[in-house]
């Protein structure tokens, strides 16, 4: 209990200030999920939610970029644009962590490295939701130490948006959007392109997003279809291969439905997600070495919300099939089962809730395993909230982790599944113009995989080869006020994590030893004239390997007309140096400039 004396004095501290001001108005913003959803201000959870208004008027132009202003994800970028990036948080791994879209579940069996290929344009999402910790069970497989839900928008009016954008590196983006209204539902239709020479030696690269969402009564149907093409330059192998070469492409079809009744609300839902991943270790030889993937995965889900005098029952069933066909791992087939059941109970005058919950997964290779949680929270002022979370989680070998042979690293038939037990407390805290959330984090992860070797000679091959113990802080503050009559926004991020490896039995690891170990994010967001607004963010990361950098990132957005805006975004504008993973450099200070046309009818 001595080291968190501070945390919980400073807790009291705000408590003390807290419980002499008036009481606020919350903007409402409602966490969705298959099952049980909350108001942002009700939860007892570790949850970032990023608005539609905030992606507007943030410096990234891709989910990949965004993603890095959070504290607590760690996403490790290959080039720009987000052309190939691995997502971590909290300090887990990129198979560790899911990617849903529309509560849709994205990971991918054969490599967790295609989490971030399904990622659609920022004008297509409506909201994004990160959830962290031990309380990312609700979501099941692969979310072993988060979630992230991205929500895609509904249409509200009839509206098109024409977009155009040049910039650095011969970089070129076209955009095409439509949406309407129609006497039972809506229709929103979109087509994204870019493509760039890249800002070295075979980094060029070509994608493209088709995006359709259909909704009529109580049905809804999304679909997209996303290619990106690369040059992939040290990419994955050794820095010093520079001509490796990649095509990945993802699709999904998913119908859902919605039935609500006075207190039962049911949500059933089909879906069918597809990955191609095609390799080439040599671009311009690709007889040399070539690996091509292709898995699908098809699903069927319903999700049921029972409302009671007492809380409310959220449970729901999931079942898919995964087909993988591959030259390397060969033709494999999975099948998933899982089973949900949590109770949020409202207590003490609604001032405490309490949340047990379970996950109960079948997987046809490693068997059936049950992952219990509770999640806590107490209300101390109208303005203050204290909680905590416990619970399990797990993770199956991926089919790369189990059959890969290449060159220099080969699967294991002999491995089993990854656990942990993962623990947080936490406190919210609202005010007129200040929100803070504030977190303590602790894991304890066993069997964990990662591709370990004895010898510098050997070749890689996956292990369960030890245990982890995670621990750390998490901090977000945002602060809003007037100036000039504009509204002005300040937004706080800090992460700090510490991870041992215990009784590690094994000279060389891969994966496992290089996460952040202090994350800071500072986000400003302000608007000085009429028709012009900013903003400017400050990222600096210290990872547990020592490497450390500083890269500054802004836009400006000026209003040319009622129907025309125009956008100037700066990365890196100071030319920091640094790499995010597998010593691939990041490029230098580069720009974009954007104009973008929306035509009401």
């Amino acid at each position: 209990m001595q080291k968190y004396k501070y945390f919980f004095a400073f807790l009291f501290f705000l408590n003390s200030i807290i419980a002499q001001k008036d009481t606020v108005k919350l903007k409402e913003v409602i966490i969705t999920s298959n099952r049980i959803e909350v108001n942002f201000s009700q939860k007892s959870r570790t949850i970032t939610v990023l608005t539609a208004a905030d992606i507007a008027v943030s410096s990234a132009s891709n989910v990949s970029d965004l993603l890095q202003e959070v504290a607590g994800v760690d996403i490790r970028r290959r080039g720009i644009n987000g052309m190939q990036s691995d997502l971590y948080i909290r300090g887990g791994n990129f198979n560790q962590t899911l990617i849903l879209i529309d509560g849709i579940k994205m990971d991918d069996a054969q490599t967790g490295h295609h989490t971030m290929n399904a990622m659609i344009p920022l004008e297509n999402i409506a909201q994004i939701e990160i959830i962290k910790g031990p309380a990312a069970r609700v979501y099941g497989q692969n979310a072993f130490t988060g979630a992230i839900n991205i929500v895609t928008k509904k249409v509200v009016k009839n509206n098109g948006t024409l977009q155009v954008g040049y910039g650095s590196f011969n970089t070129r983006r076209g955009a095409i959007a439509f949406e309407r209204k129609i006497k039972s539902g809506s229709v929103f239709t979109s087509f994204n392109y870019q493509d760039s020479d890249g800002y070295r030696f075979n980094t060029d690269f070509e994608n493209s997003t088709n995006f359709i969402k259909i909704a009529i009564n109580r049905t809804t149907l999304t679909s997209f279809f996303t290619q990106r093409k690369f040059g992939a330059n040290g990419f994955y192998a050794s820095p010093e291969y520079k001509d490796q070469y990649e095509e990945t492409q993802t699709s999904l079809v998913a119908i859902s439905q919605k039935y609500k009744g006075e207190t039962v609300t049911v949500k059933p839902r089909l879906y069918w997600r597809r990955n191609q991943d095609m390799y080439l270790f040599l671009r311009n030889n690709p007889s040399y070495y070539r690996n091509l993937h292709i898995s699908n995965k098809i699903g069927a889900e319903s999700n049921v919300l029972i409302q009671t005098k007492t809380g409310e029952i959220g449970a729901g069933l999931d079942f898919y099939n995964v087909f993988l066909a591959s030259n390397n791992l060969g033709n494999h087939k999975r099948t998933v089962v899982t089973g949900f059941l949590e109770y949020k109970m409202h207590l003490l005058d609604e001032k405490l809730d309490i949340t047990p919950g379970v996950a109960i997964n079948y997987y046809s290779d490693f068997g059936t395993n049950a992952f219990p949680g509770i999640d806590v929270g107490y209300v101390v002022t109208e303005n203050f909230k204290l909680y905590g979370n416990i619970g399990y989680t797990y993770r199956v070998p991926t089919f790369t982790d189990l059959y890969y042979v290449g060159p220099t690293t080969i699967g294991n038939l002999n491995l089993e599944p990854e656990s942990a037990l993962s623990e947080e407390i936490g406190a919210n805290i609202y005010l007129n113009k200040l929100k803070v959330n504030i977190a303590l984090f602790n894991r304890k992860s066993d069997n964990l995989i990662d591709w370990t070797k004895e010898n510098e000679a050997d070749k890689w091959q996956t292990k369960n080869f030890s245990s982890v113990s995670t621990r750390g802080v998490e901090t977000e503050i945002n602060y809003a006020f007037k100036m000039l009559n504009f509204t002005q926004k300040v937004k706080i991020g800090y992460n700090f994590l510490d991870d041992k490896i215990n009784d590690t039995n094994v000279q060389f690891t891969r994966y496992s030893l290089n996460s952040i170990k202090h994350q800071l994010s500072l986000n400003f967001m302000s608007q000085l004239f009429p028709r012009l607004t900013q903003s400017i963010v400050y990222k600096y990361v210290q990872r547990t390997q020592g490497e450390s950098y500083n890269v500054v990132d802004t836009k400006i957005t000026t209003v040319l007309a009622k129907k025309w805006r125009l956008s100037l975004t700066a990365n890196n504008i100071f030319n920091a140096v640094y790499t995010e993973t597998n010593l691939v450099p990041m490029p230098k200070g580069h720009v974009l400039i954007g104009l973008k046309y929306m035509a009401k009818y």
